[in-house]
């Protein structure tokens, strides 16, 4: 969940996203991973982007992976397999604090082969850098701060100037999710504004495979009846991923009664 939405905010905000990451505005274009030939090795958090001058490989993480140098030196061999004169730049971005050395670890080796990437850790990153620009906002929360509450009052205020509307409600949604990494939900529901994230890409794409998996069910009987199991399914599978009952309430409307009542398997 968590890094899914990182990658949502890297395809909607590429340019802020490519102006903290690589210190410039680069416009990149997608890059699938099938153009790097094999089949790939995942694809939730995995971003790919290419520029005339540049592979822009990043990828979030919220849990440590043993994998990743393996994945971060097949992936470079695989760029130049298909783009042998293009460089390439690759980037590991931890999301939540860990004492795991996991989290430090950007070389890959194995005899005759050593490959190096870049690794961020959010929590060593200055708050003010994810204050300057929308597409950073949500990771803000993640900084180098001690005051996070006061960090999400900010940002808060910060959306709330965003003129244009849609950009406002995926902001305020993806803020919220992140914030969840660290902060207790009813904090976050009484500094961010629901009606706004409601609007949001974000939850109106868990909407719709909500309801679509209630159809593939032969659960939906009518369109307001498969709209609420729709919903349903949604909440299920955020508290599923981890979301608390309360952060769940906010993005579905479904009270916290409600919430406990669901069956986990539902016939």
């Amino acid at each position: 969940m968590f890094d899914n939405i990182c990658k949502f905010i890297a395809e909607e905000f590429s340019l802020d996203i490519a102006t903290w990451l690589l210190g410039e505005p680069i416009s990149f274009v997608a890059l699938s991973p099938k153009e790097l030939s094999v089949d790939p090795i995942r694809t939730d958090s995995l971003i790919l982007r290419q520029s005339p001058d540049l592979i822009l490989h990043a990828e979030f993480q919220t849990q440590v992976d043993a994998e990743i140098p393996f994945r971060m030196a097949d992936y470079r061999l695989r760029s130049y397999r298909r783009f042998r004169d293009r460089p390439m730049r690759q980037i590991v971005v931890y999301l939540t604090k860990t004492r795991s050395p996991l989290v430090y670890q950007n070389v890959f080796e194995i005899t005759g082969l050593r490959h190096e990437f870049e690794v961020i850790r959010l929590w060593e990153q200055p708050t003010a850098v994810f204050l300057t620009a929308p597409g950073l906002f949500p990771f803000a929360i993640l900084s180098q701060t001690e005051a996070k509450e006061d960090v999400l009052r900010e940002v808060a205020r910060r959306v709330d100037e965003i003129p244009n509307r849609r950009i406002q409600s995926n902001i305020a949604a993806s803020t919220s999710i992140l914030a969840g990494l660290v902060l207790g939900q009813e904090l976050i529901a009484q500094i961010l504004r629901r009606d706004i994230m409601r609007e949001s890409v974000v939850y109106q794409q868990l909407i719709r495979e909500g309801k679509e998996e209630g159809r593939q069910e032969g659960r939906q009987e009518g369109r307001q009846e498969g709209r609420q199991e729709g919903i349903q399914q949604v909440a299920r599978n955020l508290l599923t991923n981890g979301m608390s009952l309360e952060q769940v309430s906010g993005f579905t409307g479904l009270s916290i009664a409600q919430l406990q009542e669901l069956p986990e398997n539902p016939e």
